[in-house]
C-alpha cells in the first residue's frame, strides 16, 4: 500500500485529475475500474472520482508494487525511490534537463535577479536584460530554472510538491529586456496571476527612452502581425488574417530635444509579443539601442559611449486592484523594479531624470 496526502496544491482538483498526475502511464478505464474495486481510496472510502480534494486528505493506493510502477509517473517513482535519502540525494534524483541547483548558483552568479516581494503564492523578480524568462533550447537555463532552484535552497519546496506542481513564471519577457516576471509558488498563485494577465484587471507598466520627442499622454490601437519565420513583427492599421488587436499607452515623462530623446512609460493594455517595439517605431520613435527595430545610425552612439547592444526597455511597474483574502497582501499594491545601472546613466547623462 503507498499513502498520498493531499497539500495546497493539489487541493480544489477533481479526484480522477490527481490520479492521472501519480498514475500518467494509465488509462482512465483502469483508473475507474481500481476506484470501483476499491483498490485505490479517498480518506479510507470508495470513490467516484469527481470529488473536489481537500489540504489532509489521504489517497491510498493498494496496488502491487509491479503494477504501481507499470503506471505511476516516472517523478513519482523517483520521488519513492528515495523517500529515506537525505534532502540533498533527492534534489539530485529528481532533477530533468538542467540541474536547479547548478542553474540556480549559475544565473545568481552571473545575473543576481533581485526578489523584489516574495509570498507564499507569488513571487516577482527583477529580471536582467540577456536572461531568458523561460528556455528556448533545451540546455537553456531562464528564470523558470532559477525560481525552482531558488525555492528548494530556500525550503519553500520540497519535492513531493514538485511531483504535482511546479513553480513557475507567468508573464514572458525578451530575453534582452529588463524588469518585473511574475512568478507563481502555488497552484491558487498561478491561477489567479494567470486569470489577472488573461482579464487585463493587472496594470503592468514599463520603462524606455526613445528617438525624437513625444510631448503628451496618447492612446494607440492598431493590428499587430507576426512573421514567425523571421521572429519580427510589424503593425498594421487593418485587420488582417492571423493579426491581433493591440493597444497601447504612452506617457511622456521629460524630453531633450537637443538630444532628440523622451523618456516614457508605456502601459500595456494588450500585451503581444514586441508590442511595444514595434509600435514606438511604427510612429517614429524607435527604442535607443534597439537592433531589431530601431534606428542603426540613431543608437551607434549609445552602442560607443554605453556598450548598449539591445533594447532599453524595463518592465518597471505592477498595480494591483482590491484582491480577495487570499491575496490580501496584493490589494491595491504598487510594485516597483528599481532601473538597470545602464538606464540611470543615460537618463542623467541626457538631462531625462
Amino acid at each position: 500500500m503507498k499513502e498520498f496526502f493531499i497539500g495546497s496544491n493539489e487541493a480544489g482538483k477533481r479526484f480522477d485529475k490527481y490520479l492521472f498526475i501519480i498514475l500518467s502511464n494509465s488509462s482512465s478505464g483502469f483508473i475507474h475500474k481500481m476506484l470501483r474495486k476499491k483498490n485505490i481510496t479517498l480518506n479510507d472510502k470508495t470513490a467516484e472520482g469527481n470529488e473536489k480534494l481537500n489540504i489532509g486528505d489521504s489517497v491510498k493506493f493498494y496496488l502491487s508494487d509491479e503494477t504501481f510502477e507499470k503506471f505511476a509517473d516516472p517523478k513519482v517513482l523517483k520521488l519513492i525511490s528515495t523517500e529515506n535519502k537525505p534532502q540533498e540525494t533527492i534534489k539530485e534524483s529528481l532533477v530533468e534537463d538542467t540541474d536547479l541547483t547548478y542553474a540556480f548558483k549559475e544565473i545568481t552568479l552571473k545575473y543576481n535577479p533581485e526578489v523584489i516581494y516574495e509570498d507564499d503564492n507569488v513571487l516577482f523578480v527583477n529580471k536582467p536584460a540577456g536572461l531568458l524568462s523561460q528556455k528556448a533550447q533545451p540546455r537553456d537555463i531562464s528564470i523558470n530554472e532559477w525560481l525552482v532552484g531558488y525555492l528548494l535552497e530556500k525550503g519553500s519546496i520540497d519535492q513531493k510538491q514538485l511531483v504535482t506542481f511546479k513553480p513557475s513564471i507567468c508573464n514572458r519577457l525578451d530575453r534582452n529586456t529588463s524588469g518585473i516576471v511574475i512568478c507563481s509558488k502555488s497552484l491558487p498563485g498561478a491561477q489567479k496571476m494567470n486569470e489577472m494577465l488573461k482579464e487585463r484587471t493587472l496594470h503592468k507598466y514599463y520603462r524606455t527612452i526613445v528617438k525624437g520627442i513625444i510631448e503628451k499622454e496618447e492612446t494607440f490601437d492598431g493590428y499587430l502581425y507576426k512573421d514567425e519565420k523571421n521572429n519580427k513583427v510589424e503593425i498594421l492599421p487593418f485587420e488582417k488574417e492571423g493579426s491581433f488587436h493591440i493597444v497601447t499607452r504612452y506617457i511622456p515623462i521629460k524630453h531633450n530635444k537637443n538630444m532628440n530623446l523622451t523618456y516614457i512609460e508605456v502601459e500595456l493594455i494588450t500585451g503581444k509579443s514586441h508590442q511595444i517595439r514595434a509600435h514606438l517605431s511604427s510612429m517614429g520613435h524607435p527604442l535607443i539601442g534597439d537592433t531589431k527595430y530601431g534606428s542603426i545610425k540613431f543608437n551607434t552612439r549609445f552602442k560607443k559611449e554605453y556598450g548598449l547592444k539591445y533594447q532599453l526597455l524595463h518592465g518597471y511597474r505592477l498595480e494591483f486592484p482590491e484582491m480577495e483574502p487570499l491575496f490580501a497582501d496584493l490589494s491595491g499594491k504598487k510594485i516597483i523594479a528599481k532601473l538597470p545601472e545602464v538606464f540611470n546613466r543615460i537618463l542623467e547623462d541626457n538631462d531625462l531624470n
